[in-house]
């Protein structure tokens, strides 16, 4: 058989024009789209909020106040709070924030990039957008990827799986179920202060730094009380959602960069090797787990706790799919660790230095403890009665709240305070700012007085309730009572224990990262009773 060779026909002319013609299309598109988020819109919205006589700053290309906002905050950072003015953190924790409404009153517009970020210092108002009746209100849509990579879990979800999700957790978070776990807080407790005890030994005073005590403190509890045995795994997830925490900050400060999630950055390859290695050992445990239920072993641990509301919303829906897939499964898991560590260990190391700071109340503290307890173990009947540790804590909740403020957008146009926002602005709700506002708390806000709780937190301040620590409304945070139970087993236990007071070396700097931390450590001389 004979085989021609011939030559390809050239393509016809109209085939390269139409090639050209796309590519000249989706460019023109691309660009209009850039050029309406980074100048129409702004300026669009801009312009309906100053008409309603909102004050607040002006729009600049491209990045909106995100240079202001980083550079207040390293000035910010460059200094020390001094001790006579311990308490007076706002300016230093969240120093644009705070600036903008000591300028411009509790309500004024900043700028995100090219999105508008209303300000709202103003705990009525929080309140209307936390309650989110009408739907109006949701997660920030420019940030929730960040927050997905870091825990794709109940936080960031909307809607039908919202609701599903906190119902199904509600379950496992349950009060009565957190009193099963208190064997695993007081055994970690119990770890804790033997070595603490180890360390000062004979020398009658030693000093240490109490922050990344307790940040390995609340890791240990967390991997206990989530999966019980599996130890070794829930170290490695505690540090690795530790360094996604930090990670997602510096995401965040970036999101004004125009595409920059999708650049192959050193920081978004390492976000998502980190996701990647906490899926992989959630989903072998998670594995484990569900292979000895079956085969009828315990489930007081939190993800076996999990597990069961899980198995029973699934027959209760009569679906043969579980309501929750594993995948759900895993980025509960991973908001829990995030959650539940940084903010107990922030309250923990806050604590104890302002009972380092006021030792009046550490005495109070202690002295309620040993009446109820003595030297024996805190247990839940007993907890239940610490009014003055109770006091303690949600004053120090107030003047540091480990997270700082809530984002918030409105999905649609609303009317607010007498002000209609259109879709797509962004609020900020500075937790920290109305907790230290004098006008909400009286000119005292600024001081450590824990009696102004002694009624509960309804009758704390002018405009009740404007205590946000756990957030409000129906997404407050479920992990709340977990928090409250921890912290309190662990201070009592520290009071059972030891006397403690400030290092000269310590340095009163509460920075912002993830949560409320203290810059430089918090170092704590402790004695043994």
């Amino acid at each position: 058989m004979a085989i021609i060779l011939c030559a390809s026909p050239a393509a016809p002319p109209w085939s390269l024009l139409c090639a050209l013609g796309a590519l000249a299309v989706a460019a023109l598109c691309g660009a209009w789209r850039a050029l309406d988020r980074f100048w129409l819109r702004p300026r669009r919205l801009g312009r309906a909020l100053r008409s309603q006589g909102l004050p607040g700053t002006a729009y600049r290309f491209p990045s909106g106040d995100m240079r202001e906002f980083l550079r207040v905050a390293a000035a910010a950072n460059s200094e020390p709070i001094p001790l006579a003015a311990s308490h007076a953190v706002a300016p230093r924790a969240l120093p644009f924030d705070h600036s903008i409404t000591r300028q411009h009153g509790n309500l004024a517009v900043t700028w995100y990039g090219p999105e508008p970020r209303v300000i709202m210092n103003d705990p009525k108002l929080m309140r209307e957008i936390l309650a989110n009746k009408h739907g109006v209100f949701g997660k920030q849509k420019s940030v929730l990827w960040v927050e997905r990579l870091l825990a794709n879990g109940l936080t960031t979800h909307q809607g039908e799986k919202w609701a599903t999700h906190r119902r199904i957790i509600n379950n496992a978070f349950h009060l009565e179920k957190l009193k099963r776990m208190l064997p695993a807080f007081a055994a970690c407790c119990s770890e804790l202060i033997r070595r603490w005890e180890n360390s000062v030994g004979s020398k009658g005073m030693q000093e240490i730094d109490v922050w990344p005590e307790f940040q390995n403190l609340t890791g240990d509890v967390i991997s206990r009380a989530a999966f019980g045995s599996s130890l070794s795994e829930g170290r490695r997830i505690f540090q690795l959602q530790s360094e996604q925490a930090q990670n997602a900050v510096n995401m965040a400060n970036r999101m004004h960069i125009p595409a920059y999630r999708f650049l192959p950055t050193k920081l978004n390859k390492r976000m998502k090797e980190n996701a990647r290695e906490v899926e992989t050992l959630l989903k072998g445990i998670i594995s484990k787990r569900e292979r000895a239920m079956k085969d009828g072993l315990d489930n007081d641990d939190l993800l076996g706790l999990l597990l069961e509301s899980n198995t029973k919303e699934t027959q209760e829906s009569g679906s043969t799919k579980a309501v929750m897939s594993t995948e759900d499964m895993i980025g509960e898991l991973k908001l829990f660790y995030f959650a539940g560590m940084e903010t107990t260990a922030v309250l923990l190391t806050w604590t104890m230095v302002l009972l380092s700071m006021h030792p009046e109340w550490q005495d109070r503290a202690r002295e309620e403890v040993l009446r109820i307890f003595g030297k024996n173990q805190p247990d839940s009947d007993g907890m239940n009665q610490l009014k003055s540790v109770t006091m303690i804590l949600h004053e120090v909740l107030r003047l540091y709240p480990p997270i700082l403020l809530l984002g918030r957008e409105t999905y649609q146009e609303t009317e607010l305070g007498g002000v209609r926002y259109p879709p797509g602005v962004v609020f900020s709700l500075p937790i920290v700012c109305i907790h230290h506002n004098q006008g909400v708390w009286g000119e005292d806000a600024d001081e450590f007085r824990p009696e102004r709780f002694a009624e509960g937190v309804s009758k704390a301040s002018k405009d009740a309730p404007a205590f946000f620590p756990f957030g409000w409304g129906p997404r407050i945070c479920v992990g709340q009572n977990f928090a409250l139970l921890e912290a309190k087993m662990g201070l009592a236990m520290i009071l059972q224990h030891f006397l403690f007071e400030l290092s000269p070396s310590y340095t009163h700097a509460p920075c912002a990262v993830s949560t409320l931390q203290p810059q430089y450590g918090a170092q704590i001389k402790l004695k043994k009773l």
